[in-house]
């Protein structure tokens, strides 16, 4: 039996049909962003990553850039995880990778290429325990934003634990040691890789990660009105455990 059929009867087994209860919102109204606020700071501080704040929230200027994208991520209808997307250009390097590691990053925008910063990758302690996979349904934001923004970069800045599980979901290397992030007290490393030289690997790989054009232009193209919802179609996907990451 493959990993996959594996994972599809382990599913079977859990009588949870993860697929048709996932869906990811872009977080526009103010009560949905301080919701995603509240559950960084309750990930983060359950993880160590931060000191204790009074007002138990975390947010930065990056969530109120307009080359960035809050998503939280929900089943059963309550939020479990969030993610945040943010995209540098030549024209725009405000992202927090950048913001980071510009030592690494500016150099290849001033190529003229193309970086998408996935960042704030938090999730519901009780639910990464209920739902292993939800790592996987998460850090999909990110690779569904490589395709829609037409990526020459993909990079992760995650802790040096983490490296494993990003190297082999993404291919991604560490360009660098962990170094001091803002607004934590655990440092991060860079990682990245050549969204088109290893797409097809990954696709082949993780069939979860392949979207359609009308899901991403639904994601990421901003209009007026309310936010989308957009149920995740039907991929297989692999389990395996992980802690939240920046």
């Amino acid at each position: 039996m493959s990993l996959v059929q594996e994972t599809r009867s382990g599913l079977v087994e859990r009588k949870t049909d993860l697929l048709d209860q996932v869906d990811y919102r872009l977080a526009i109204s103010e009560v949905e962003r301080e919701a995603i606020y509240r559950l960084r700071y309750n990930a983060y501080l359950h993880e160590g990553a931060i000191e204790p704040r009074a007002d138990q929230r975390l947010t930065d200027r990056f969530d109120d850039l307009p080359n960035s994208w809050l998503f939280g991520v929900y089943l059963d209808g309550k939020l479990r995880s969030s993610l945040r997307v943010s995209v540098a250009t030549p024209d725009n390097e405000e992202t927090p990778a950048v913001d980071a590691f510009r030592d690494l990053l500016e150099p290849e925008l001033a190529k003229g290429k193309i970086i998408v910063d996935p960042n704030r990758f938090v999730a519901d302690p009780e639910s990464r325990a209920e739902y292993p996979e939800l790592p996987y349904l998460t850090v999909r934001l990110g690779y569904l934003a490589c395709g829609h923004f037409d990526a020459d970069i993909g990079t992760a800045t995650v802790r040096a634990e983490h490296r494993a599980f990003y190297r082999r979901l993404f291919l991604q290397e560490a360009l660098c040691e962990p170094r001091p992030y803002p607004t934590l007290v655990k440092p991060l490393c860079l990682m990245a890789a050549d969204y088109r030289a290893v797409r097809d690997r990954i696709f082949e790989r993780f069939p979860i990660m392949r979207s359609t054009a009308v899901e991403r232009e639904m994601l990421f193209e901003r209009r007026g009105g309310l936010p989308p919802v957009i149920d995740l179609p039907e991929f297989p996907f692999v389990q395996a455990p992980i802690s939240p990451t920046a």
